[in-house]
């Protein structure tokens, strides 16, 4: 690639990441999820728009199923474990028989109805099967629902990836006949069972070197969280494991220990779910021929009613009619919560790359199945939450607490470390006298915490916390090494704060 190449492919990339952004914010303020504009975006700049071609589906396959590897450590990072913690028997059980009766329903569907033959059909069955942990993390935390049921529906999305893939992976590579009943389970068990052992082990190994390592920087903090839950996708994956499910739950053992600059990880695994994404949906717009998309709207309907109005509501009475504690409201609503997104579209991939006849359309159907019933589920779900009485309009919701929003505010956020010898050492916070509206909010002394007063006297290595503005951080910084240099009086000794100029070269040599 020369740099003339790279210029374009970067200035391209670059439009079409912000237009993506835009079209997130459009969609929150439209109550569309995000996904429908980033596919749209796709869609108008492949070739049937503004001409970028894209049809490699083992590309999109590889890097689409590293885009879900990014989503998934971030949902996991981003889930309360004890949220979830009385959920995993009826989330693994949604995962995985819940699967299984879904395939076996749509797959009846597709095949009486559209006339499919039954290999063609259980592979469209399993794909469409999988909820979307994308669409379900950003659609549902935005709802005041019970959290019983938001940490159900998230942990279902999180684990039944891993069997999805499974039975994609082993109904797309059946050349004649389709596998029997018990290899199915034996590599089920087998991949959950080594997958779910090493997220979590990797993810123990990376909270016990995050407590004990000082990293030179706070930002290299997020950078290694995220690192091992990508390095427990990777390892399970080597090994034959399922990698998706690795991922969550390294990311849940991780996001839910106490490590250091946790808002800071946080924020950091957001930002890059949120690039994934949006590279994982505009990636599948580009990859679909918009002109062959018309013809799939038929089975495409036929396939998504059998899905939401037979497949999904069996398969959620039939995993959860033996849990207690779960309402036949809350099991109406989870059954009308079960998004698609990415996956089902991303696993489409799968035979094609593997050569399965008639896989093309496949992809095309479940394109028009996700575009079409995202856009009847995640805007109804609101008014089906009031109609079963979980929610209330204006219910309380769970408070919402950013990280610093100080950009929000049009504030700084200084730290300043007194050292020894500084003449700062048994000054008065209120004889500072620091520029309004600067305030010292925090010391932190000998590992303590302690909101000052104003006649609160600082000391030798106390660590401040001070918030200021923009247009007052350099007169802080100035008023503070002044004090430091020459005590409460610089002002009157003509101490202005200056800061020292660089020294030359010359005297850097000398």
């Amino acid at each position: 690639m020369t740099l003339s190449e790279l210029y374009l492919t970067l200035l391209i990339g670059g439009t079409v990441l912000l237009a993506s952004i835009a079209a997130a914010r459009t969609a929150d303020r439209i109550g569309l999820p995000s996904l429908l504009l980033f596919l749209a975006v796709g869609v108008i700049a492949g070739e049937d728009g503004l001409g970028l071609e894209f049809d490699d589906a083992q590309l999109a396959q590889a890097l689409g199923t590293a885009a879900l590897a990014v989503i998934l450590v971030e949902g996991g990072l981003t889930t309360q474990w004890s949220d979830v913690r009385r959920l995993l028997a009826p989330a693994g059980v949604l995962a995985t028989a819940g699967v299984a009766v879904s395939v076996v329903v749509t797959a009846a569907g597709a095949h009486w109805l559209l006339g499919m033959d039954w290999h063609l059909a259980l592979l469209l069955g399993a794909i469409v099967s999988s909820t979307d942990a994308a669409a379900v993390f950003a659609v549902l935390r935005a709802l005041p629902l019970p959290q019983k049921v938001t940490a159900l529906v998230e942990a279902e999305s999180g684990f039944n990836d891993a069997p999805t893939i499974i039975l994609v992976l082993a109904f797309a590579t059946a050349t004649t006949d389709l596998p029997g009943p018990a290899p199915l389970l034996g590599n089920l068990l087998y991949q959950l069972a080594v997958g779910g052992t090493l997220g979590v082990l990797i993810g123990r190994l990376g909270v016990a070197a995050l407590r004990r390592i000082a990293l030179p920087a706070t930002g290299l903090y997020p950078l290694a969280t995220v690192g091992f839950g990508i390095i427990a996708f990777a390892a399970a994956g080597a090994v034959n494991a399922s990698g998706i499910i690795a991922a969550y739950l390294s990311g849940l053992v991780l996001g839910n220990a106490k490590l250091p600059h946790r808002a800071a990880t946080r924020s950091f695994a957001e930002g890059a779910g949120w690039l994934a994404q949006i590279g994982l949906f505009v990636m599948l717009g580009l990859l679909v021929d918009p002109s062959e998309l018309p013809s799939a709207v038929l089975p495409a309907l036929v396939v998504g009613l059998v899905l939401l109005l037979a497949a999904r509501p069996v398969s959620v009475l039939a995993c959860l009619l033996p849990f207690r504690g779960i309402s036949w409201r809350e099991q109406a609503f989870i059954s009308w919560a079960g998004l698609r997104g990415a996956v089902p579209i991303v696993l489409a991939t799968f035979p094609i790359v593997a050569g399965v006849t008639g896989a093309r359309d496949v992809l095309n159907i479940v394109f028009v199945l996700v575009v079409l019933f995202t856009l009847i589920q995640g805007p109804t779900l609101p008014a089906v939450a009031r109609r079963l009485g979980l929610t209330r309009p204006g219910a309380l919701r769970e408070i919402q607490v950013e990280t610093a929003p100080l950009d929000v505010l049009d504030a700084d956020l200084l730290t300043a470390t007194i050292p020894q010898g500084s003449r700062l050492h048994g000054v008065a916070v209120f004889e500072l006298r620091l520029p309004t509206p600067t305030v010292v909010t925090l010391i932190v002394r000998d590992g303590t915490t302690i909101v000052p007063d104003r006649d609160t006297v600082l000391r030798a290595d106390d660590e401040l916390l001070l918030i200021t503005t923009p247009d007052t951080r350099e007169a802080t910084e100035r008023r503070l090494r002044a004090i430091g240099r020459r005590g409460k009086l610089a002002r009157w000794l003509g101490e202005h704060g200056a800061p020292k100029p660089e020294p030359t070269t010359a005297a850097r040599s000398g």
